[in-house]
């Protein structure tokens, strides 16, 4: 349990972690490539919801219908 607990706490990164990884992203990419790439995430994360929140809406439809009477 606790090996478990201190990968986790090795694995998320801490502060001076994300200004290192900022500093990398802006170097590769440059600066006025940057907004292109997030409002790219940003659209996938909106469609991937989209999507999500449509099959949840169809099971939730499918699961209150009445069953047919067969004859």
């Amino acid at each position: 349990m606790t090996t478990t607990l201190g990968f986790l706490l090795l694995a998320m990164p801490g502060g001076s972690e994300w200004i290192l990884i900022l500093l990398v992203v802006v170097l590769l990419f440059g600066g006025k490539k940057i907004p292109e790439l997030m409002r790219g995430l940003g659209k996938g994360i909106r469609e991937f919801n989209d999507a999500k929140d449509g099959v949840k809406r169809e099971i939730e439809e499918g699961l209150n219908e009445k069953p047919k009477e067969v004859k």
